[in-house]
């Protein structure tokens, strides 16, 4: 590509991501609407999804539960997660996934999404709640566990059961399947007092004490699925709320996510806030039900904890997949992404998955970019006759481009012709940019040599000091050198412009982008590499066809 194009395609993407990444804003998704909240009952009548089933008791279950004396930890571990659950709330007190760790290192713990040492700080929580009152302290009789399922094995139960204050008696059951991350639970509140019971089932999420820091590549923070459409609830500055369908609930950081999804849609509200501990916390209210003397009512909900991986989430169904969003770029990254995921089921190695990729990618532009370059060659040849009329015709613009149109249509000539082509491409890089930013994949994917983690940046031989603008650990970065050198010898083959303040601009580029790139995951400093090696070689075949 000519220089102009060069620099503003080069400016775009400094404006588009280097502001982000040398500021750090908040993240900027399409914000939500805060609404009013409606009164319970309009909401039962404008809703058209389901009330929760009531049916009557039975004799045994009118009876008052036993009450423990004493909290119970049961341990329920799968080929998927450990989790330990306490009798009180009932609340996860731990839970481990055992397909990823920490860090890279051989021994390195087991992520753990939930570590609470006080029950009464729930990360994920469910229950049927009094206007005047909540469950979700009580300490409940359990059945079952501890439990293990390897794979294979046939899914297993944990029941807990407590009575109330209130003449209600609550149970929920929690159903574990081996090959999965989500856990199915039901809710059940019967009515043995002799008044009527008014309440609304309810769910929650939170982070978790610190909450994740903010990511260049994808919001961290409470997401809904409401009405169908995804929405991300940034409590961060002010508290929100949103009244309607709500198909689930969830917190996500860069890589995992814990959601509460109703089984079927309920009409409720949502509140997100921020508490004084800094935890964010996303609440679900269902509608007003009322649960008469001898009756029961009964919700079922689902638990998501684990990774925000495309493929595990669509088969988790509820269209929970919506929580991978790539923004503008949605509808080219997702294909993207799968295609990266068809190719490395063939070669089992991320960063050679990576850059069949970025060749697929330009095989497929490989005829925009000859076009282009086709173009700006003959644009080039010109420029000494531009010049003459730009001199010619210095005080007049007028005169200027009315020559320079006649200029261009005596040699058939189209002045944006080099442009348009790499205007296409430009949102394809930002999808790819976006996919190799934040995708679990790449975590802990090693690729050769040095690089053990495409999503880390590029570090060789790690200094005990830290180096500034660069993130820890601190080391040389070869790949991000060999990206900035790369841009240098492309620099090098197109022809300087004839503004000098664009030279110089075009000058400091390669630096410019070998700096911003310093931290960025080493699978997306690859992707560039590859792609400028690539154009190098396309153009050095173009240039040497026209000698």
């Amino acid at each position: 590509m000519d220089k102009k194009t060069l620099l503003a395609f080069a400016l775009s993407f400094i404006i588009l991501v280097g502001w982000s990444l040398m500021f750090s804003p908040e993240p900027t998704k399409t914000p939500v609407k805060e609404e009013q909240d409606k009164p319970q009952k309009q909401a039962v009548q404008k809703s058209p999804v389901q009330q929760p089933a009531t049916s009557a008791i039975t004799p045994t279950e009118s009876e008052p539960q036993k009450v423990p004396s004493e909290e119970k930890l049961v341990v329920v571990e799968t080929p998927l997660y450990k989790a330990v659950f306490s009798s009180l709330g009932p609340t996860i007190r731990s839970f481990k996934l055992k397909q990823y760790t920490e860090t890279i290192a051989p021994d390195s713990p087991f992520i753990e999404l939930i570590n609470l040492s006080n029950p009464r700080d729930s990360h994920i929580d469910l229950g049927f709640s009094l206007s005047a009152g909540s469950d979700s302290l009580m300490l409940y009789d359990v059945q079952g566990g501890p439990i293990r399922l390897e794979a294979g094995s046939s899914p297993s139960e944990l029941l807990f059961t407590a009575s109330s204050n209130d003449g209600l008696v609550h149970k929920k059951r929690f159903r574990f399947n081996p090959s999965s991350y989500v856990i199915e639970v039901s809710v059940e509140t019967g009515n043995i007092s002799d008044k009527p019971a008014h309440g609304s089932f309810s769910a929650s999420v939170r982070s978790l004490p610190p909450s994740s820091k903010a990511s260049y590549y994808s919001y961290v923070g409470l997401v809904v699925l409401k009405d169908g459409k995804f929405q991300e609830a940034d409590v961060e500055k002010e508290a929100k709320s949103l009244s309607g369908e709500i198909q689930w609930l969830a917190y996500q950081d860069s890589y995992f996510i814990s959601a509460a999804i109703p089984d079927k849609p309920m009409g409720g509200t949502f509140r997100g806030k921020k508490l004084e501990s800094g935890i964010l916390e996303g609440i679900f209210q269902g509608a007003e039900t009322i649960i008469e003397p001898g009756m029961k009512a009964e919700e079922r909900f689902l638990f998501y904890l684990g990774p925000r991986e495309l493929g595990i989430l669509s088969q988790a169904g509820h269209n929970l997949d919506k929580v991978v969003d790539f923004g503008w770029t949605d509808i080219i990254a997702k294909p993207l992404l799968y295609l990266l995921r068809f190719v490395y089921g063939y070669v089992p190695n991320y960063g050679i998955a990576i850059i069949l990729l970025t060749i697929l990618v330009k095989i497929l532009f490989w005829p925009l970019t000859h076009k282009s370059y086709k173009s700006m060659k003959e644009m080039q040849k010109l420029q000494p006759i531009m010049a003459k009329i730009r001199e010619r015709h210095k005080g007049n613009k007028e005169a200027m481009n009315k020559e320079l149109m006649g200029l261009y249509k005596t040699y058939k000539v189209n002045p944006m012709g080099g442009c348009l082509p790499m205007v296409i491409q430009i949102p394809v890089f930002f999808a790819l940019f976006r996919i190799l930013g934040s995708a679990i994949e790449l975590r802990h994917a090693p690729f050769m040599l040095w690089i053990n983690d495409l999503a880390a940046p590029d570090r060789l031989f790690n200094f005990p000091f830290e180096i500034p603008l660069m993130t820890s650990p601190s080391g040389i970065p070869v790949l991000t050198l060999l990206m900035g050198a790369s841009m240098f010898i492309q620099q090098k083959m197109t022809p300087t412009p004839g503004d000098p303040s664009q030279a110089k601009i075009m000058m400091f580029l390669p630096i410019i982008f070998t700096f911003m790139f310093i931290n960025f995951p080493s699978g997306l400093v690859l992707y560039w590499l590859v792609n400028n090696l690539l154009s190098i070689a396309q153009q050095y075949r173009i240039q040497k066809r026209s000698a």
